[in-house]
């Protein structure tokens, strides 16, 4: 196990930074709990990062890449059993197990306290305790959490550097009475029949065990900003989502945001990234934020969003200059890699980079590749951490702690039926019926059956806190504190023709999509009435330049009442097993779809 920095201080509680009684108290108690041999107080400065960083990798935790072509850039390797979020083992420890609901894993508070503590006891001897304080948003924010995480895994202080405005930012936002998450994490042995990641909102409390990889050990991400968040935000009168944030602004200077919700494979980050096509010149794109939403009512009656994160945790395989450039910039520098390919002079690489595949190189487990290789150089589910201010089209609002109006919603999904490229719901209560019920086909690269659907609430199925009929009823509620609330749309790119292949080209050139939707926004373009949302006449999105002719887009645009009808009936598997707690609007308005087929 790594051993501890030997010029770290000891721990003394009148030496920490923080005012704060409760929380050096529970400090002193999960220090007697753990057992370290020192623990080290997060003061997020410079000279930390380069102490830290230098400790990993003298311990063999990180690898320095080359530092002229990726200057600031570290690779590390998790162990093969540790390389994605792990929905079994992931629990939400409420009194009672309707709380939770059925789409969670669910245990009793006290049950679940007394195992991962018995898991805890002892478990960082050898080890140092380091105490990382955050923030999830920005100074300032009536919508910014301060969290503290308690972690034995450098990697985990480096990264939640990057991910989060970590330190003395968060030490001054706490005050000496301020409330904040607890957060508490141990590598163990990384056994993954001891790995456990539990949230237990009534107490605003994480712990996470037995892992290293970022979705279940970097505490701000998932399991503050979206399963804790969920649940503060519904006693709070707000919304924590997992939605990308872009702004749009016009030729003329008019700017638009709007938030966005896709399951995984769906293109969420190249759409909260997109560069506009040449057609489009002197349109803008800017990236508020690439995964997490933050919203809240404001007081002229609009709903207010914030990326509270500041870094993106993205997935690498398939991101490339034509992909997203945006993306591979922003990884360019002061970012780590983990699980990618590692090249002889000091590179990363990964399937669908640009350019041909090294001669050469160690895999995401350190075993020699070549292209002859059978198995894939970087895990499918590799990532890279990188600072938001690396983005080239980074929005200058993007630390506004105020946020930016928000005037549309996009759900989306990957259906290569079925599901229209873009279309209206007809109010707020329907558009949070088509949340509701957005779904996408598996890939190759999930588990189940090719082109299986699979129903993903507002992609909020795993990362909700609590029951999610009471998460939908929450939606509901929103409308009344909303005088302006944003339209609501969903979209498509996945619709495939009668050849099978893609009848829309993705990208960049949803760009057009977007310029619609931003048109009804903004009362600009007609739609006509459809029994699933208002839709677009073909003449109404511009494919000036593209190779898509009309039929195609036409195509792309067309709706097939008969697999409509069979869409329905597939929405009874989610249904039926929230029933008991579903909204009666959300029955309705499954009523009124069937009647208007």
């Amino acid at each position: 196990m790594p051993l501890p920095p030997a010029s770290v201080p000891s721990f003394v509680p009148d030496a920490s930074p923080t005012r704060h009684a409760d929380l050096r108290a529970w400090v002193e108690e999960m220090r007697d709990l753990c057992q370290p041999d020192q623990v080290y107080w997060c003061d997020g400065s410079e000279r930390e990062r380069e102490q830290l960083t230098q400790e990993a990798v003298d311990q063999g935790i990180l690898i320095r890449l080359n530092q002229e072509k990726l200057p600031g850039c570290y690779y590390h390797r998790s162990n093969p059993n540790d390389v994605a979020r792990v929905e079994d083992c992931t629990f939400i420890c409420t009194r009672t197990p309707d709380a939770a609901g059925p789409t969670n894993h669910w245990m009793a508070p006290a049950a679940m306290y007394e195992k991962l503590y018995d898991l805890c006891r002892g478990a960082m001897k050898g080890r140092t305790m380091y105490v990382v304080p955050y923030l999830m948003g920005m100074p300032g924010s009536p919508l910014t959490k301060v969290g503290v995480e308690l972690t034995d895994s450098i990697y985990v202080v480096l990264s939640m550097r990057i991910m989060t405005r970590m330190g003395q930012v968060a030490w001054d936002e706490l005050g000496a009475n301020g409330k904040f998450t607890k957060g508490l994490h141990s590598m163990l042995d990384l056994n993954p029949e001891r790995r456990f990641i539990a949230h237990f909102p009534q107490d605003n409390t994480i712990i996470s065990v037995g892992s290293n990889y970022g979705g279940n050990v970097l505490l701000g991400k998932k399991c503050l900003a979206l399963r804790l968040g969920s649940y503060l935000g519904r006693i709070e009168g707000w919304m924590a989502e997992h939605m990308l944030i872009l702004g749009v602004e016009s030729p003329t200077g008019e700017k638009n945001y709007v938030a966005a919700a896709f399951p995984s494979a769906c293109g969420k980050t190249n759409f909260a990234m997109l560069i506009p096509p040449k057609q489009f010149a002197g349109w803008k794109i800017t990236t508020v934020g690439d995964d997490i939403a933050w919203m809240r009512p404001g007081p002229d009656g609009r709903l207010y969003a914030i990326n509270p994160e500041a870094g993106y945790f993205g997935v690498v395989p398939g991101t490339n200059f034509k992909s997203n450039p945006n993306a591979m910039i922003s990884m360019s520098k002061d970012t780590i890699y983990t699980n990618v390919a590692l090249t002889p002079d000091g590179d990363v690489w990964w399937e669908g980079k640009d350019g041909e595949p090294p001669a050469e190189c160690l895999d995401w487990q350190g075993r020699p590749w070549t292209p002859a290789s059978k198995e894939k150089a970087a895990h499918p589910n590799s990532r890279f951490a990188a600072p938001m201010q690396n983005n080239p089209a980074l929005a200058p609002e993007a630390n506004d702690p105020n946020g930016v109006p928000i005037s549309a919603l996009i759900f989306g999904g990957r259906r290569a039926t079925t599901l229209p490229l873009v279309f209206q719901a007809f109010n707020w209560i329907h558009g949070v019926y088509v949340g509701a019920t957005m779904a996408s086909e598996t890939t190759a690269a999930a588990t189940g059956g090719v082109g299986q659907v699979r129903r993903d609430p507002m992609a909020m199925l795993p990362f909700c806190g609590y029951n999610m009929g009471d998460y939908f009823r929450h939606w509901l509620r929103m409308r009344k504190l909303l005088k302006r609330p944003p339209k609501v749309f969903h979209v498509n790119w996945f619709r495939k023709g009668k050849d099978g292949k893609f009848l829309w080209p993705g990208y960049g050139e949803n760009m057009r999509v977007l310029k619609w939707i931003v048109d009804r926004c903004r009362g600009r373009v007609p739609a006509y009435e459809t029994p699933v949302g208002w839709m677009p006449e073909p003449e109404d999105i511009d494919i000036t330049g593209l190779e898509v002719n009309v039929a195609e887009l036409t195509e792309a645009l067309s709706l097939d009442v008969e697999e409509w009808k069979r869409e329905v009936l597939l929405q009874d598997e989610l249904f039926f097993k929230l029933y008991a707690d579903l909204p009666k609007e959300l029955i309705f308005q499954r009523e009124l779809l069937i009647s208007r087929l």
